[in-house]
């Protein structure tokens, strides 16, 4: 039987679902997952640990005396780690929980800003066989509470100000044990509250030359993320420790990560992209890793750069396109030599700014494209190949993606159509959390389905349309927001847009435009007109916005996505749904 067709007739809420690993010798195309396997330390009875391969690893073959860890504090403190060092903290915090009694698959939130005593928790009770379930640290209450009871979350790490913040819901979550507070460099008196648990105590009570790594195969979870849809809860997506395969070698491949560079990711840990390549791929990768408890600043970002000549830089289209409106001359004032890859994910990246980065960093900026489901990088533009302004890039050698029509077959290149990808890859998720229905939806004729739209030219290279609700259909013709938006951003005058389809009459849907302007422009009906008159220029009438609207502020989710829905649900005075990964305004 072919590999697709056993994909093709399991159910994808039954543990036993096929693995690509066992079909690997049959199969040329999935030869690389050998030499992922080949690069880790296998553990005692085939098992398997994402921080073990992440720590431990890098200590046991010699290198325990080179930094894994560079903390910037936010009022400027500086504290390095190395990998031995690191191995000390997580091991003791690892034996911490096992003390507190938590058991394997127990579900730990983690709830703090970026500091070292996060990563140390993380890999502590990854290696102690329990689950990570990191949150943004920004969140209000109820996102946390729907989160935590959800998931029955068996433990909370967090710090003293966060606590308070979520006080009122923690007596809501009954199958929570403990809270756990790191009161970083005492900053916060009197910090514990109710039963709290002292961080700082417990680590000094305990001796990590106890620890033993608890037994954990490539099957076991390892790393829970929520994600949010247009309707309903947010989704919990479980992941296995077998992801840090292909988390380790789309960090080699996609983004350029070996030993001895210094890597700079801005993601925050509360995100998929702060655990798959701000945590697990970097340190499998046995890289220096700039942790920075500040926000966005682009004089700061760009000093951290030339201070600590940070070699591979990972960002966000939402922060390029602020670093482009900072402006050239920031750029100028400092040396950023050092770098030699820069990396964007998390929405399309525009093509001028890919341009824009080539002018002023010297250096192209690689996009790529994953999600929460697919746990890691699944097409990239790469080093070695060409970039297309404004294109995914390639499928991520042994991921096979294609263009699917509304009954999933596929179409041909150069056509619009669902995104979907061939499953089996290791990083996939493994379950919707008790949403197994919802699940079970996003495979079809042995494909996974992402919700995306997108269309593949005839060098292989994928173009991110928009979400498949996102689409637009005006007189017959399917427009994808992205196109749109980067072409009003190309107008000087436009610091962000989001399009969304107004329902029409005549066309079914017309192109709306929303967008904020940069300094120095005003909302004034002559620039509505010449902004309507730009797009025009740029795309045809049938695709330009035939409406613009000015906003102060675009609503975005606290990872920086512009929420498309949100724009239609305000316009169309209908229910706006989910807002809790809502931007602060």
């Amino acid at each position: 039987m072919q590999f697709d067709e056993i994909i093709k007739n399991t159910n994808y809420s039954d543990s036993n679902k096929p693995n690509l690993l066992d079909y690997q010798s049959k199969y040329d195309d999935f030869d690389w997952y050998k030499d992922g396997f080949s690069k880790l330390d296998w553990l005692p009875d085939g098992g398997l640990n994402n921080a073990y391969e992440c720590v431990d690893r890098h200590v046991k073959n010699g290198f325990g005396d080179k930094t894994a860890l560079i903390w910037l504090g936010k009022n400027g403190e500086e504290e390095r780690y190395t990998y031995s060092e690191f191995k000390d903290h997580s091991d003791k915090f690892g034996q911490v929980m096992l003390d507190l009694g938590m058991k394997k698959s127990d579900k730990v939130f983690i709830f703090m800003d970026r500091l070292p005593e996060l990563y140390f928790a993380a890999m502590g009770i990854l290696k102690a066989g329990g689950v990570i379930a990191p949150l943004f640290s920004a969140f209000g209450p109820d996102p946390v509470k729907d989160r935590m009871l959800d998931a029955g979350a068996a433990y909370l790490v967090t710090s003293p100000d966060l606590r308070k913040k979520i006080s009122p819901i923690l007596k809501d979550i009954p199958t929570l044990k403990n809270i756990i507070i790191v009161n970083k460099d005492n900053r916060f008196e009197n910090p514990l509250l109710d039963d709290d648990l002292d961080y700082s105590e417990l680590m000094k009570n305990v001796n990590s030359d106890t620890f033993k790594l608890v037994s954990t195969s490539q099957y076991d979870f390892s790393i829970m993320h929520y994600t949010s849809g247009s309707t309903g809860k947010p989704k919990g997506v479980l992941h296995r420790h077998q992801a840090v395969v292909q988390q380790m070698l789309t960090g080699n491949w996609a983004l350029e990560l070996s030993h001895g560079d210094i890597y700079f990711c801005t993601a925050d840990p509360g995100w998929v992209t702060g655990t798959s390549y701000g945590m697990i791929a970097p340190w499998t990768n046995g890289v220096t890793q700039i942790i920075y408890e500040g926000g966005f600043s682009a004089s700061s970002w760009y000093d951290i750069i030339q201070k600590y000549n940070v070699d591979i830089w990972y960002t966000a289209p939402t922060a390029i396109r602020l670093l482009m409106r900072a402006g050239e001359d920031v750029v100028s004032k400092y040396d950023l030599t050092s770098l030699k890859f820069i990396g964007s994910v998390g929405e399309p990246l525009n093509p001028e700014a890919v341009v824009w980065g080539e002018r002023n960093y010297k250096l192209p900026i690689h996009d790529n494209w994953w999600q929460t489901e697919t746990g890691a990088i699944m097409c990239a533009n790469y080093t070695s190949t060409n970039i297309k302004p404004g294109s995914m890039g390639r499928p991520f050698p042994g991921i096979t993606m294609g263009i699917l029509n509304d009954e999933f077959d596929e179409i041909k290149d150069e056509t619009s159509g669902i995104l979907a990808v061939r499953p089996g890859w290791p990083s996939q998720m493994f379950a919707y959390w008790k949403q197994d229905d919802m699940h079970n939806s996003r495979f079809k004729k042995g494909w996974y389905i992402t919700g995306d739209q997108a269309s593949r030219d005839k060098d292989g290279y994928y173009w991110f349309q928009g979400r498949a609700d996102d689409v637009i259909n005006t007189a017959g013709h399917l427009v994808g927001p992205f196109e749109v938006e980067s072409a009003l951003i190309e107008h000087p005058a436009v610091a962000e847009a989001g399009v969304i389809g107004k329902p029409d009459p005549i066309a079914m849907e017309i192109v709306k435009a929303f967008v904020t302007l940069n300094t120095n422009y005003e909302q004034t009906e002559e620039l509505r007109r010449e902004l309507i008159r730009f797009a025009r220029e740029k795309l045809s009438a049938g695709v330009a916005p035939r409406e613009i609207d000015f906003l102060e502020t675009m609503p975005k989710t606290r990872s920086g996505k512009i929420m498309r829905r949100l724009l239609k649900a305000r316009e169309l005075g209908e229910p706006e749904g989910d807002i809790s990964t809502l931007e602060d305004d």
